[in-house]
């Protein structure tokens, strides 16, 4: 299979050098079996400097060009501690990306333009390369009707349609930094090409497995 992640940045940031081997560890042993693309988001870090970017007025393009940067520093930390199992840098187009997967390398990505967040990255990814899945992995266990971390009444969603998605997802503010499971491009994009999608929680490694597998416990889109 050909899979696709889309990996919050947090999920990378915050974890040590020995957890980040053994989350390493797990898409190496993932890219045994298929061809393994991940595109790794800017997480706290990059809203860190986008929140003090805006403060000192910084437009929504500068602000967006901070956070792909953000991006390329996760990416590069993912990258050593895939070492050898991925292609050595972040590709700058799909078709490089697509390129650096000969041999069976791990291909790891970060922003590519303004405008964009990294789901949409992830998602026309997967449309170039002809994914049979795409994987996004986040801080929660899978799309709710709500932001759960808000309104305790959110309804987490265990399978939905890629209309259903669209629909969900075109109540996102579209803004450099913005917090959602699938942002509202993603979700066009793997509408019109029905690509299978999962979300669930990237915290635990063993959910990326599963999120491949389809035995996960998140959302499950087709």
């Amino acid at each position: 299979m050909i899979l696709v992640y889309s990996l919050g940045g947090s999920i990378l940031y915050e974890r040590s050098a020995d957890e980040l081997k053994n989350f390493a560890r797990s898409l190496v042993d993932l890219a045994e079996y298929h061809q393994v693309y991940v595109v790794v988001g800017g997480g706290k870090i990059a809203r860190e400097y986008i929140g003090k970017a805006r403060a000192l007025e910084a437009g929504e393009a500068f602000c967006d060009l901070l956070g792909i940067g953000a991006t390329k520093l996760n990416a590069m930390l993912l990258i050593a501690a895939l070492g050898k199992a991925a292609a050595p840098e972040p590709p700058e187009t799909y078709a490089r990306a697509l390129a650096a997967s000969a041999g069976g390398k791990i291909v790891v990505l970060g922003g590519m333009q303004p405008g964009q967040t990294t789901d949409a990255v992830a998602a026309l990814l997967a449309e170039y390369v002809h994914a049979d899945k795409l994987i996004v992995a986040t801080s929660v266990d899978g799309v709710y009707s709500a932001d759960p971390g808000i309104d305790p009444k959110a309804k987490k969603f265990d399978t939905m349609t890629h209309q259903d998605l669209v629909r969900l997802s075109m109540e996102t503010e579209m803004k450099a930094g913005s917090r959602s499971p699938v942002d509202p491009l993603a979700a066009k994009i793997v509408e019109r090409s029905s690509i299978p999608t999962a979300v669930v929680y990237g915290g635990d490694v063993e959910n990326l497995k599963r999120a491949a597998e389809g035995s996960h416990s998140g959302t499950e889109i087709s």
